[in-house]
């Protein structure tokens, strides 16, 4: 059996859970990597919300999703993920497939600027609530910068607690890596 890497699994999970039409959410655009990957699996009908905080992040994805013509199924908000659920459409809620998250900061961008523990809760909180049934919220969880472990600490003590009758949490790490190598959080949302 061939184990799939962090990254890799994180997308196979998103695969799993989005279907052409579907609602997605990017709650860390970043780059723009996974926006893009969003867009292709929500297809024509669907449509992707995605969320960041700095100009860079803003740039780099909507350059990426232009590049892709892919451009017209994403909606791009320059806001903290913190305020998803007041800029997402209500046709969204209850009926997003799937949501990622990229815990950290931006890769090439400033490593001042990073994901908080109280915010990311708040934003894990509003999602899960937009999830259809059997969405999926997936949080890649860099811990190696200053605060990351803090960060780390605080989602999984949250996901812990979470009503096994409400939500399936799935915890996929490498245990041997060094490091602090990023793993993935899954949550999935229980059917009615």
């Amino acid at each position: 059996m061939k184990l799939e890497r962090v990254l890799p699994f994180s997308k196979t999970l998103l695969k799993m859970a989005i279907e052409h039409g579907d609602i997605a959410i990017d709650a860390t655009i970043g780059n723009g990597h996974d926006t893009v990957y969003l867009a292709e699996l929500v297809g024509e009908n669907g449509h992707v919300y995605g969320f960041d905080i700095q100009d860079d992040a803003m740039k780099a994805t909507a350059s990426r999703l232009s590049e892709n013509g892919l451009s017209g199924r994403v909606t791009l908000f320059k806001e903290s993920h913190e305020n998803a659920a007041a800029c997402l459409p209500e046709s969204a809620v209850g009926n997003a497939a799937a949501a990622i998250f990229n815990l950290g900061y931006l890769p090439g961008g400033d490593k001042e600027v990073v994901t908080k523990p109280q915010s990311t809760i708040h934003a894990i909180e509003q999602l899960f609530n937009v999830m259809k049934p059997g969405g999926i919220i997936v949080l890649v969880i860099y811990h190696g910068h200053p605060g990351g472990k803090q960060e780390r600490d605080a989602v999984l003590e949250y996901v812990q607690q979470l009503d096994q009758k409400q939500a399936h949490v799935l915890q996929y790490q490498f245990l041997n890596q060094k490091n602090s190598a990023p793993f993935i959080v899954a949550i999935e949302k229980m059917q009615g």
